[in-house]
């Protein structure tokens, strides 16, 4: 596989530059992209140096620390653009996408897969990471929506408005895969060598888990959320 050079990476620098510029003059932020991207860069290579580590000692209790903090850290950005943030919607959050997730992680590396060793962490924290984060983006649709719904409607159809609104994306890109768009890992695979219909099927892997992911957690957010208010 092609290696990119550190310096190479400058040249993503002037859209990122123009991203900014028009963001603090529409929206008045003047740090946020800079900020994000800064922590997105600074991340990657904590947890670059934290993979190197975990696959040259396959520590069960590293591996479990950081699917931990996946799961933590994806309720607490989740719960970032509602209103309640107390400790109940957190948990509510948190509980939704640790079992939603986990789920449809365990049904992919013990059945799908079909590995010799399931907890082999160079297969449980990539496709970890796909599903956290995107039950992470689906609850954060779902919850935001459904807060707003809620001063309009009555908690039934708030929720069905809700679902079908965090739902949406996961769905267009379904619809759009393929004709319109390469996924991620299937480009990196095919770039990396890997024969494009081998590709292909870890793809269909992916997009499944990562829809069913997003939408066990959504479900069983917003099954929460109803119940209550009974």
């Amino acid at each position: 596989m092609h290696t990119i050079s550190l310096f190479n990476l400058l040249y993503l620098l002037p859209p990122l530059f123009i991203v900014a510029f028009f963001y603090y003059r529409w929206v008045g932020k003047k740090t946020e992209i800079a900020f994000a991207t800064l922590r997105m860069s600074i991340q990657l290579i904590v947890i670059g140096y934290v993979l190197t580590s975990l696959f040259e000692t396959n520590a069960f209790w590293l591996l479990a620390l950081l699917v931990a903090v996946m799961i933590t850290t994806a309720s607490l950005i989740a719960r970032r653009n509602i209103h309640r943030k107390d400790f109940e919607v957190y948990a509510a959050i948190l509980i939704s996408i640790a079992l939603g997730g986990t789920l449809n992680l365990a049904l992919v590396l013990w059945g799908v897969l079909e590995l010799d060793n399931p907890l082999d962490p160079r297969y449980v924290i990539p496709l970890a990471g796909m599903i956290y984060a995107n039950a992470m983006n689906a609850i954060s649709l779902a919850a935001e929506r459904y807060e707003k719904e809620r001063e309009h409607h009555d908690k039934y159809k708030a929720r069905s408005i809700a679902f079908k609104a965090s739902m949406m994306p996961q769905i267009n890109s379904f619809l759009a895969v393929g004709f319109v768009s390469l996924p991620g890992m299937m480009t990196g695979q095919i770039l990396s060598g890997v024969d494009p219909l081998i590709a292909v099927r870890y793809q269909i892997v992916v997009m499944a888990m990562i829809l069913s992911s997003g939408a066990m957690s959504n479900i069983l957010y917003l099954s929460y959320m109803t119940s209550k208010e009974e």
